[in-house]
């Protein structure tokens, strides 16, 4: 096991993503980047900390001037401007300069606030993810995107903040609660139906070793997942357009996510604005009923939701919520469709009364 896919960035190769089975090949990884005399912070939330942080650190301190490490408490919650302040008042106080380092050991949450640390210190310090749930390592640590949480609105403060290195110990994802690991799903089904109908033909089909999280299996998905998002990433780094295609199921589900107080996984919502969107795309003319029936039995074999059936806003709060999204450009709201299963386009021409069909058919439609 092991396998490396490089990510250029304005025309250069510039990191790694290392998909491995352990984490034995971190310190080495770094070495060849040239760390080492310097020092490093590791960043990681409560529930990863008790899990990895000691087993990491043994990893790192010996190859590091100094090691130190900082903790915050779990949860999107947390996941905002005060915390990231308290990271500054950390490296502040332990020295920390340009040409040190940070590690971002965790999920999202941990990757998000993490390089926006390093983005916004002494206007920019190195930093490396090391994702440990399956929505950061085929998503969210890829591409550079960072962020933190404002008030009540998701990411609204980031930069877009390279990082030197993505290390993947796939074996972690064991460690994951089953929902959590389902929710992780939604990402990874969703490149297949953006991008790649093959790809969306394996996960159709590998359904059962996958979510046993079968060894060949589970590399094989990573590595094909973070290849489409790097050819994503690679053409538009920055988001100007081919990359908002990545954004597929996120208006719709961006809000709901809002809307219930992260009390629903991301994963869970985005499944939720898929088949939102999907819906869309159908009532458009654009996807075949076979291909939207596929689309809703690849989210259920992977237990994502399709359906709302009990949630305290309506159609119209949740299209309310859609428009304080940060993906409003003039006024319109910027949503991806599908023409075909592995064909997405963006549009700003939606109407309310299109999007509020698409709402309305997953707060409306049966549970199978």
């Amino acid at each position: 096991m092991g396998k490396t896919i490089t990510v250029s960035y304005e025309g250069k190769p510039y990191y790694d993503i290392e998909i491995q089975k352990d984490f034995s090949l971190l310190a080495d990884k770094l070495s060849k980047l040239g760390y080492g005399t310097n020092k490093v912070c590791i960043i990681a939330d409560s529930n990863v900390a008790a899990l990895y942080l000691e087993e990491v650190e043994a990893l790192l301190s010996p190859m590091f001037a100094f090691c130190t490490s900082f903790v915050f408490e779990a949860g999107e919650e947390n996941k905002n401007t005060d915390t990231v302040g308290h990271v500054y008042e950390h490296l502040i106080e332990n020295k920390f300069d340009r040409k040190d380092l940070l590690v971002a050991l965790g999920g999202g949450v941990v990757g998000d606030l993490t390089g926006f640390a390093a983005a916004t210190y002494l206007r920019g310090i190195d930093f490396i993810q090391v994702p440990t749930t399956l929505l950061a390592q085929t998503d969210s640590s890829i591409g550079g995107k960072t962020g933190v949480d404002f008030m009540k609105y998701k990411n609204m403060v980031g930069a877009f903040y390279m990082p030197r290195l993505v290390y993947m110990n796939i074996s972690v994802l064991k460690s994951l609660p089953p929902r959590q690991f389902t929710a992780g799903m939604a990402e990874i089904v969703k490149h297949g139906f953006i991008k790649d109908t093959a790809y969306t033909k394996f996960i159709r089909e590998n359904s059962k070793a996958i979510m046993e999280q079968q060894p060949a299996a589970m590399e094989e998905m990573i590595f094909r997942s973070c290849h489409i998002k790097r050819e994503v990433v690679e053409h538009d780094p920055k988001e100007q357009g081919e990359r908002a295609l990545l954004n597929f199921g996120h208006t719709i589900g961006h809000a709901i996510e809002k809307l219930s107080d992260f009390t629903l996984y991301h994963g869970e919502c985005v499944s939720l604005g898929m088949a939102g969107a999907a819906y869309i795309s159908h009532r458009l003319g654009k996807l075949a009923e076979q291909e939207l029936q596929d689309l809703l039995h690849i989210l259920k074999s992977y237990g994502l939701p399709v359906s709302l059936k009990e949630f305290p806003y309506g159609a119209e709060e949740i299209l309310a919520a859609t428009k304080l999204d940060k993906k409003m450009e003039s006024g319109k709201i910027k949503f991806i469709i599908l023409n075909a299963l592995g064909q997405a386009y963006i549009t700003k021409e939606l109407t309310d009364e299109q999007i509020l069909g698409g709402i309305s058919y997953i707060l409306e439609k049966e549970k199978c």
